[in-house]
């Protein structure tokens, strides 16, 4: 037999945790000692020699059982490795080196978390295998990336409970990411769970107060719960956490939304309405273009049939202007159907009072167009003139159909064309 050889100051397998024996006859301990520095020095043949001689002496020799997983692990057999680490760990569960061995062959095979369960039994049995704490930090983190990116190539895939049941299981070994909460709340909305998706996106808000994504995500639910202010509140808060996405106009438009919620229903009626009356066209103008009549001159009229009307505080905005004037007997007529050369008159005097501070308006609606059933000398030409100029009542066909009722749509269009003439604000 070959003399043994010493344990090279360079072992082959540093990894390696060398197999101490524990209550074990000084022969069996030779063996195992022998094998080990065999091994260190790549000689996998004469150290299976040796861990076997010791195993035929006393076969549940645990030092020696795990030797023998050693030599198959450094011959990469890592199935028969792990074969031989359980086989020595059924004899003593806690034994450090048989747990690291498992651990290193459950790793080549790719099974990381219950390669790190392993390592952290070897390091709670052996608290001065201090390097394995290295280890076990990587495969946490390659473990949740990996759930991370099973969630995200779900949810990618349409398979979103498999996506939900990845991301929970990542957000239970790193519950402090802003990010996987927020993921998790978009795969809720898709599921149709918006309420855990509210609950997962405030969790994310509460990590991180600046995530805009997670509070714009907020804002949707709210808005689509009709919680009209508090989806402006989370709108508001998206749009300081990122002022170039957008956020500050969708809080313009909740907040809009909520004023429209708490008008009267007559108003919130008038986009379906068929026809509208000189009332409607009134709350319309006296809503919508509130800032133009606000900056307008003032005095106030007195009418004697719109005392009562649902529409009674707008009527008096745009009687007082000069928008609608009441006519000779005092009365407003809001009940009145609306024509189309009646929402002339009134965009007309409109463009005119926003003119005065847009030059560029004013010259526009100078223009003289031709209307073909309208000559110049008609009474209402000069505000149709102004109101077909500044493209909010187009002409149809080279007509404008004075006497053509007016939908609700007709004069919610009217009604947004003048306000897309307005400065930006």
């Amino acid at each position: 037999m070959k003399s043994a050889p010493p344990l090279p100051s360079a072992p082959k397998y540093p990894d390696f945790v060398y197999p101490a024996a524990v209550s074990t006859a000084a022969t069996q301990a030779a063996a195992v000692d022998l094998g080990w520095r065999y091994l260190q020095n790549d000689d996998l043949r004469s150290a299976e020699r040796e861990f076997a001689a010791a195993l035929k002496a006393v076969p549940d020799l645990v030092p020696a059982r795990t030797g023998e997983g050693y030599v198959a692990l450094a011959r990469q057999d890592n199935a028969r490795a792990l074969d031989q680490f359980e086989l020595a760990l059924r004899g003593a569960p806690a034994y450090a080196p048989a747990l690291v061995g498992k651990g290193q062959a459950l790793l080549a095979m790719n099974r990381d978390g219950d390669a790190r369960a392993a390592f952290e039994a070897a390091l709670e049995a052996d608290p001065t295998l201090t390097n394995l704490s290295s280890r076990i930090d990587v495969l946490e983190f390659r473990e949740i990336q990996n759930l991370i990116a099973a969630a995200r190539q779900a949810g990618s895939a349409g398979r979103l409970e498999e996506a939900r049941a990845a991301y929970q299981r990542a957000i239970a070994a790193t519950p402090d990411s802003a990010v996987l909460y927020r993921e998790l709340g978009m795969v809720d909305r898709r599921l149709g769970d918006p309420a855990g998706a509210l609950e997962q996106f405030n969790r994310a808000v509460a990590l991180d107060p600046a995530d805009a994504i997670a509070l714009a995500q907020t804002g949707e639910i709210l808005e689509e719960r009709g919680d009209f202010a508090g989806a402006e509140t989370a709108y508001r808060n998206a749009h300081t956490a990122d002022p170039f996405a957008g956020y500050d106009r969708k809080a313009e438009a909740v907040a809009a939304k909520g004023r429209d919620a708490r008008l009267p229903e007559e108003f919130r009626a008038l986009a379906s309405a068929e026809r509208v009356t000189r009332g409607d066209l009134a709350a319309l103008i006296g809503i919508r273009l509130e800032d133009v009549l606000r900056s307008a001159p003032s005095t106030p009229v007195v009418t004697t049939d719109t005392g009562g009307h649902w529409a009674a505080p707008w009527i008096a905005q745009v009687v007082a202007t000069g928008v609608m004037p009441p006519f000779d007997n005092h009365t407003f007529q809001p009940g009145a159907a609306l024509r189309r050369v009646d929402l002339a008159e009134a965009v007309g005097a409109l463009l005119k009072l926003m003119a005065r501070t847009n030059p560029a308006l004013q010259a526009r609606i100078s223009a003289r167009p031709a209307v073909a059933d309208m000559s110049p000398s008609h009474l209402n030409y000069p505000a149709v003139a102004v109101a077909v100029s500044a493209g909010v009542l187009p002409l149809l066909d080279g007509r404008f159909d004075t006497e053509r009722p007016v939908s609700g749509a007709d004069a919610l269009a009217a009604i947004d064309r003048l306000r897309a003439l307005q400065p930006s604000r």
